[in-house]
Order: structure tokens, then C-alpha cells, then sequence
């Protein structure tokens, strides 16, 4: 007997058969266009872009012009690429132009797909982001897609890391751009700390697409972009305390595996104190307990994390005396990212390698916060409708499964559950010998590199013959992937997620075309294409008659998600597939989430040796255990959000006022009202309202000027005439300063002192902005405790932080009005001196080259010449450097460039 939800459905449709069915009418007038667009040139292709953009430009909506576009377009990748998009691919085109989440299986051509919403949002000319997960992609479907753009009469650029300013500004000029997530994100952040309008990048952010938007907008999306600068060398204490970690027994410290935290025990705490103290860290008579110890206890937890938490070859890879991170999701590797808190810096130790100084927060942003700047958002995936709830929350974005273009032949059998590891890896070599002999290519999913090449030397004791994707092998990765489909190939790879290329059996024909042109770049793209194809054609009937690509999994994933995408790397196009995930009660999700009953169960069964279990029971059992930890994950993004959604408002205000000042021809109005602000707060602290002249603190005040605006007035005198209230007096004082700053103005020359206030102005804004962001670090470390006071720690974190944030102007107005009112023209000694400096300069850099700039790093400015001496400069105090070039010599005195010492990034 049907349920109810099962027979509505029979009648009405599910609701994605609704939004599916509701774009059937456009798909057909785009086919019914398609005679009419084969006849026009070459030309008459750019011809069709340009009266399409002049008809936007005019008012006429995207959505009028939408079959016209997508017809053009389909043209456009016939004659470029040889490919026609199928009905399905412009279906899911429509939906990613609505702004939605188009799921996709695995080989249906998404890549293509992303060309129709680009080219009609590009139409606008506001450009058009196409987000993937890694610089290869970025690189690889710009090119290959960029023939579609370049044929409509489009522009294509790439941005990428490493890139020369000039270079990235351009691609962002582009009509398309493609880039990573990353790249976007922290061309983003470094526009908000340039200098002037003219040094930024990025052009706005209208409409992006992107590609795996599982991977990252979620899987990515715990982890903020950090922008980041070193703070002080604390490598002694690292080492020192990563000595003691491999002393301490179970008894010492208990593990959270669930929540992946480790810490002390009262035990643990007694017998580190005493070893800290042998070792002289700790001072005698001080407790972890005091205060004073804070530091000492934070970085002893982080060493056990990082002994406890963390392994290499699962978490991370030592790689050219450097700590690598793996993504745990695309088993990729991360250069550049690093972990927070410290916790980097006790791997460093725990592996004996480089230590490199913790570092301080310039900027950040999560890739929540970024992705929702875009006035449109769409996104495409495999796999999205498990964590359809979320992106509706987070990014407002629907889910629409789009139809294949032939119905899945793939057989996904039941998982096999063994008693033993052992036992599960003895079945999973038997499995694939079997397949590869009788010539079908198998894939075998693992969870990390450890697994994988564990596995690998299994195969080779066998005499199996196989290729290992991992995180190790990261450059040759399409490859790899290109030729898993070949007959008799056994494919070993870490996490299948957002792999960009396509496992085809036979081998991958577009991989090979795209080989053969780049062999030979005159020869004509449809000659090739057709010499392939039959070359080919044997070699993908001899696959599909041995039963297709076996993907075989030898663990489930904590996510349902990644499972889905490794499963749908076969069955692709209609094809012939099978899928298997072996399991043993030893996995980590069986042993962490795995319910109880399961083991019961399996231990009442008496299970042989070597012997599996296979029932439908099982799957559910398992599929119940990942949605728990799928809950709990987007509840620790959800919390991860709401906290720097306070963040974000201010991050958005300062960086508006940033923008503002960089745009505005004259910001003496806004320098005039803070320095205005100040004497009144001056005033009303000295000179207290509704009180008599003999309760005034003159002499306090008298001084307070002379520090904060070099002002030398007769305070005292005035106070003393009759008739004289605070109102006199501030007008008084607020005369002085404006004559004061007039003369400065025109000592200087009207243009320069422009410059100077801009300059002061952004410099002290990104100071005071740094050192906010390091408070709220600070209190959202400690907020939590609140809790405990039955007060909630997220609006205890609110109020706090909008009194910071309003100290944090105060501060403002104070050191840039200080700044302005001490410095002063230079002398014509002090000019030759730095005339001489800057020579020096300019000779040091062109005898040395620009080297590349790390991942995250500071600006480049405009040069030191615009920059004025100010008085109080410090060697010791970086506040008062002004703003140095990445290639000049660092202000302290150390000989370095200032790239290589203070300006040095993580």
C-alpha cells in the first residue's frame, strides 16, 4: 500500500518534476532557433553578442533575450568545440541563470553547461565569475571554454596565484573570468587594504557560477580566508613543550574523536606543571591555574592536539621542510593555508621542521560572507540535494536535480560490512584482481594517503598494475583520472570530490583531443576529433562488454555527499557500471557513529572469518549515522556564521569608509570633523559642562593639546576672562587647529597635503582595523564561558563588539588627528637625505627582480615617494613607518627588503 506523501507525488510531481517541466517551453524555443542561428557566419555569431548587449544595455531584461543567447551560444561551442549541448545541459544552463543549484551527474557536461548563464549574464558587461576549486581547472577551462567566449565575441581571463598585478586586473576586466575560491576571496580582502582605487582588482561582484559549490560552499566554508602577518618568535616554547607530549600515558589526557578535541586530565595538568617547572618554563610557585600561565596552557593543548588530532599523511604532508595540509575532502593539498592558534606551529615541532612565527590577523572573511556579496549566486555539483536545507539558509539557493541525458544503467550492490580491517582490505584485493582480469577498470576510493598507499603495496605484492591519485600525486591528477577508464585499469584515489575531468571507459576522448591540438595547434580541431573517436571506439566497447567502470570504496565517508560523488563516477551517459562499498567495524565512522545494535547484531550472527555482511539494513544504519555528523557539521558552520555575520557588518562599514576615502577628491571635510570631535571630547573632559572656570583642569588641558594637536594656547588666560563658558573656548581651540592645519596646507601645497591626509587616514584605519580584529579573536575565544552565567554567548558577543568597535573609531579620530598635527615639511638637508634613499632604492630593484608574493600578503602601494616623514619615527615601532614598498629596505634597519622581514606574510 502507497503513503500518502507517495501517492501525491504519483498525481501532483515531486516539486523538482514542477521546476523541471516549468522550463521545458524555453528549451524548446531555444531548439526551435537553432536552424536560424547554423546559417548566420562566423561573424554573424559576434554580430548576434552585440545586439544582444545593446538590447540589454537599452532595458530589455536578460530573461527576453534568454533563447536568443542560449541558441548563439550552443552555435558558438558546436563550431569551437565540436560539442552540441543536449537538452538537459540547457536546462540546467536556465536554472543556473535563475540563481539556482543545478545537480548534475557526473559526466552530463557541466563544464559546458556553465557557458550559456555566463555569456547571457556578461551581456550586462558587469562580468561574470566562474568559480572551480583548484588553479588547474581555472587554467583549463578558460582555455578550452574561452573558444566558445572568444567565438561569441567575448572576453575570457583567469586570475590565479602569483599573478602579476596588471595581469589580474585585466582578467577581472574580462567578460568571464575563471578563478579558485581562494584567489577571489583574497583578491578581495587585498583590494580592501590597497591604497588607492586605481591599485585594486576586482571589479564589483554581479554573478557567479560555481562549479563543485558543495565543495565549496560547504566542505570549505568552516575555514575563514585569513590575510595574515607574523608576530613574535615563540619557537623555543613549541619545542620545548612538544618534548613532553610523548612522555604522557592514557591517564594524562582523554580524546574527543567526535568533537576532535583533545585535553588534560587533573593528572595530565599535576604532572605537566612539575615538568614545566624542572624545565624552568614555568616560574616556581606558579600554577597552570594563574592567570599569568594562559599562554603556557594554550600552547601545551596545542601540542597534544597536534600529537593526538593530527597525522601525517592523513591531515597533512611534510614536503620540502614545510608542513602541507590536505583538504579532507578532496584529498588535495593546501600550500599556503595554515592552521590557527598555534596549532600549526606544534605540528612544526612535533615533525622537526621550520618553525615559522605564529601569525596576527590583517584581514579575513569566510566564504559565506564572500559568496553573499554577489548580486546573483548559482552553482553546480554532482551532489547537492543532502545539503539542499542549508544552502536555502545560508545563500537563499534552491536545489534542482536536472535529468540525465540517458537513464542510469549503473548496479550499486550493498555494502559489505567485515569484522576486521584485515579482513575487509584481504576481500577488497581478491575484488579487484577478479574485475581486472577480465578487463574491467576498477576505482578504488580511500580517505587518505596513508590508506591508499597502504593498499597500493597490497596490489603490488599481487602483481596488480595501478596508478595512486593523492594529494603526493596533485600535479598528474587529470591524467590519472583521463585514464582510469581504460581497459583493465586500476585506479587508487584519495576522496573522488570536484575532480574537474571526466573518467570515460576507453579513456577520455576531449583529454586526448585536447593532447593531440596542443601537439600540433594548426591542425583542425574536427579532423582530430573524428581520427580519435574511431581509434577509440574499440577500445570503449571491449570496457562496456567487461561491465563498465567498478568503483569500489573501501570506507564511507562522513558525509553522504563525497560517497554519492565517488558512486557517480560510474554509470555516466547511459554507461554500464557497478558500485561497492566494503566496510569493517574498525572504520572510523563505524567506531565513532556506528550504532551499537549493529555490533550486536553482528557479533549474534557469529561471522566467520573473512566473512562479510550484506543486508539493506546495514546502508540505513549507516546512512542514519552520516546524517548526524552532516547535522552537527552545518550546526558548527551555522555558529561559525552567525559569529562573523557580526563581524561582517563592520568588516562591510570599514571597508565602504576604506573605498569612500580612496574615491573622494576632497577628504579635508572628513579630517576637519575628526579632529573637531577630538577637541570637543578634550573639552568636555577637561572643561566639564554645567561647571564654573575655577573646576576647569586648564593646565590638563593645555597639555592634552600640545600632545594630541601641537597646539601651545594661553588656556589658562582665556579661562580667566569674564564671559568665557565651554562653547568659547571649543570655538576658540577649534579656530586654532583649522588656522593651524591652513598653513600646513599651504607650506605643503594643496595636492600633497591631499595626499598626506589619504595616506595617514587608510594607513590608520588598517592598523586600528587589525588590532579590532585581534580583540575579537580574543573575546569570541572566551565568550563561550558565559554560558555558564546562563547568558548567550552570541549576544553577549554582539554588545561586546559593538563597544569595541566604537572604541575602535574613537582611536581612530585620535591617532589620525595626532599624525596630522605633528608632521611637517621637510627641511632641505632632510630632502637630499631622502632623495638619496629612494635612489638607493631604485637601484636595489632593478638589480633585483620581483619576486612573487605569497598567497597572503599585504598590498603592493604606490611607492614611498608620496609618503611624508613624520615626526616620532621609530625603528622599534612599525606605527610610525609610514607605508613602506614590498621592495624597500625594511624601516628596521635589519638590511632586508621589507617583504622578507616585517612585511612578511604567512
Amino acid at each position: 500500500m502507497l503513503g500518502l506523501g507517495t501517492l501525491a507525488k504519483k498525481v501532483f510531481g515531486t516539486p523538482n518534476d514542477r521546476k523541471v517541466k516549468s522550463v521545458r517551453p524555453l528549451v524548446e524555443k531555444i531548439n526551435a532557433l537553432e536552424p536560424e542561428f547554423q546559417k548566420l557566419s562566423d561573424d554573424g555569431l559576434k554580430q548576434k553578442t552585440n545586439e544582444l548587449r545593446e538590447r540589454v544595455q537599452k532595458g530589455e531584461s536578460l530573461d527576453s533575450v534568454l533563447p536568443e543567447a542560449f541558441a548563439n551560444c550552443r552555435e558558438a561551442a558546436r563550431r569551437a568545440l565540436g560539442l552540441r549541448a543536449f537538452d538537459v545541459q540547457l536546462m540546467g544552463g536556465i536554472f543556473l541563470h535563475q540563481g539556482n543549484i543545478a545537480e548534475m551527474k557526473t559526466g552530463e557536461g557541466k563544464t559546458l553547461v556553465a557557458t550559456f548563464p555566463a555569456y547571457l549574464n556578461a551581456l550586462t558587461g558587469k562580468g561574470v565569475h566562474v568559480v572551480t576549486v583548484n588553479d588547474y581547472l581555472a587554467k583549463r577551462d578558460a582555455e578550452w571554454m574561452g573558444k566558445v567566449y572568444a567565438a561569441l565575441g567575448m572576453t575570457t581571463g583567469v586570475v590565479y596565484p602569483f599573478q602579476d598585478t596588471t595581469e589580474k586586473r585585466a582578467a577581472y576586466q574580462a567578460d568571464i573570468t575563471y578563478a579558485t575560491n581562494n584567489e577571489l576571496g583574497f583578491d578581495y580582502l587585498r583590494d580592501n587594504m590597497r591604497m588607492s582605487v586605481e591599485e585594486m582588482v576586482q571589479r564589483g561582484h554581479h554573478y557567479a557560477i560555481v562549479d563543485e559549490v558543495d565543495s565549496i560552499l560547504i566542505d570549505e566554508a568552516r575555514t575563514p580566508l585569513i590575510i595574515s602577518g607574523p608576530s613574535q618568535d615563540r619557537s623555543d616554547l613549541y619545542i620545548a613543550l612538544d618534548k613532553f607530549i610523548p612522555e604522557l600515558t592514557e591517564e594524562h589526557y582523554k580524546i574527543d574523536e567526535k568533537a576532535r578535541n583533545a585535553t588534560f586530565t587533573d593528572e595530565g595538568n599535576e604532572y605537566l606543571e612539575k615538568r614545566l617547572w624542572e624545565a624552568g618554563i614555568l616560574p616556581e610557585g606558579q600554577t597552570l591555574y594563574d592567570p599569568e600561565s594562559t599562554t603556557i596552557v594554550h600552547h601545551a593543548a596545542q601540542a597534544l592536539r597536534a600529537h593526538k588530532l593530527f597525522f601525517r599523511d592523513q591531515h597533512y604532508i611534510v614536503r620540502n621542510d614545510e608542513i602541507v595540509l590536505i583538504d579532507e575532502f578532496t584529498g588535495r593539498m593546501m600550500p599556503g593555508r595554515r592552521l590557527s592558534d598555534g596549532l600549526h606551529q606544534a605540528i612544526e615541532a612535533k615533525e622537526g621542521v621550520k618553525i615559522q612565527p605564529e601569525n596576527v590577523t590583517l584581514a579575513s572573511v569566510t566564504f559565506q560572507n564572500y559568496f553573499r556579496l554577489y548580486e546573483k549566486l548559482a552553482g553546480m555539483t554532482g551532489t547537492a540535494a543532502t545539503e539542499a536545507e542549508e544552502f536555502m539558509e545560508i545563500y537563499g539557493l534552491g536545489v534542482v536535480e536536472v535529468p540525465t541525458n540517458r537513464p542510469i544503467a549503473r548496479i550499486d550492490e550493498h555494502d559489505q560490512v567485515y569484522r576486521t580491517a584485515r579482513e575487509k582490505y584481504d576481500a577488497i584485493v581478491k575484488r579487484i584482481k577478479e574485475a581486472h582480469e577480465k578487463g574491467q577498470p576498477v576505482l578504488v576510493g580511500t580517505t587518505s594517503i596513508e590508506k591508499s598507499e597502504m593498499l597500493s603495496q597490497m596490489l603490488t605484492k599481487a602483481g596488480i598494475p595501478h596508478n595512486v591519485l593523492n594529494a603526493r600525486q596533485h600535479e598528474k591528477e587529470a591524467q590519472i583520472v583521463a585514464e582510469a577508464g581504460r581497459l583493465g585499469a586500476v585506479t587508487i584515489a584519495t576522496n573522488m570530490a570536484g575532480r574537474g575531468t571526466d573518467i570515460k571507459l576507453g579513456g577520455n576522448v576531449e583529454f586526448k583531443v585536447m593532447e593531440a591540438l596542443a601537439a600540433d595547434p594548426d591542425a583542425h580541431p574536427d579532423e582530430v576529433r573524428a581520427r580519435i573517436e574511431a581509434e577509440h571506439k574499440a577500445d570503449e566497447e571491449a570496457v562496456k562488454a567487461a561491465g563498465g567502470l567498478f568503483v569500489l570504496a573501501t570506507e564511507r565517508h562522513e558525509s553522504r555527499r563525497i560517497d554519492n560523488q565517488l558512486r557517480g563516477r560510474s554509470g555516466r551517459q547511459g554507461d554500464p557500471g557497478r558500485s561497492v562499498f566494503y566496510l569493517s567495524l574498525e572504520d572510523d565512522l563505524m567506531r565513532i557513529f556506528g550504532s551499537d545494535r549493529l555490533e550486536a547484531v553482528l557479533s549474534k550472527l557469529g561471522m566467520k572469518e573473512g566473512e562479510a555482511i550484506i543486508h539493506p539494513w546495514v546502508n540505513k544504519s549507516l546512512e542514519r549515522a552520516q546524517a548526524k555528523v552532516e547535522a552537527r557539521n552545518f550546526d558548527i558552520r551555522k555558529q561559525l556564521l552567525k559569529y562573523d555575520d557580526v563581524m561582517n557588518d563592520q568588516r562591510k562599514v570599514i571597508f565602504k569608509q576604506r573605498r569612500e576615502i580612496m574615491e573622494a577628491e576632497d577628504i579635508g571635510e572628513i579630517v576637519r570633523d575628526m579632529r573637531h570631535q577630538v577637541i570637543e571630547d578634550l573639552v568636555d573632559h577637561h572643561l566639564p559642562p554645567k561647571t564654573y572656570a575655577d573646576q576647569w583642569d586648564s593646565a590638563g588641558l593645555a597639555q592634552a593639546l600640545r600632545e594630541k594637536l601641537a597646539l601651545d594656547l594661553p588656556i589658562a588666560d582665556w579661562a580667566s576672562e569674564d564671559g568665557v563658558d565651554q562653547e568659547v573656548m571649543l570655538e576658540r581651540i577649534q579656530q586654532a587647529s583649522d588656522t593651524q592645519m591652513e598653513d600646513k596646507a599651504r607650506a605643503f601645497g594643496g595636492d600633497t597635503m591631499q595626499q598626506i591626509e589619504r595616506q595617514i587616514l587608510l594607513q590608520t584605519i588598517d592598523e586600528k582595523w587589525r588590532e579590532h580584529l585581534v580583540r575579537l579573536e580574543h573575546l569570541r575565544s572566551v565568550v563561550g564561558f558565559r554560558g555558564y552565567a546562563q547568558r548567550d554567548p552570541l549576544n553577549e558577543f554582539k554588545s561586546e563588539a559593538f563597544t569595541l568597535f566604537e572604541h575602535m573609531l574613537d582611536g581612530l579620530r585620535n591617532d589620525v588627528t595626532q599624525k596630522l598635527a605633528h608632521i611637517r615639511p621637510l627641511t632641505e638637508e632632510e630632502q637630499q637625505a631622502m632623495m638619496a634613499q629612494m635612489e638607493a632604492q631604485r637601484a636595489a630593484m632593478a638589480s633585483q627582480a620581483d619576486s612573487p608574493a605569497a598567497t597572503a600578503r599585504v598590498p603592493e602601494t604606490a611607492g614611498a615617494a608620496a609618503v611624508p616623514l613624520v615626526e616620532g619615527f621609530d625603528e622599534n615601532d612599525p606605527s610610525t613607518w609610514g607605508d613602506p614598498g614590498r621592495n624597500d629596505p625594511c624601516p628596521c634597519g635589519s638590511g632586508s627588503k621589507f617583504k622578507h622581514c616585517h612585511g612578511r606574510l604567512a
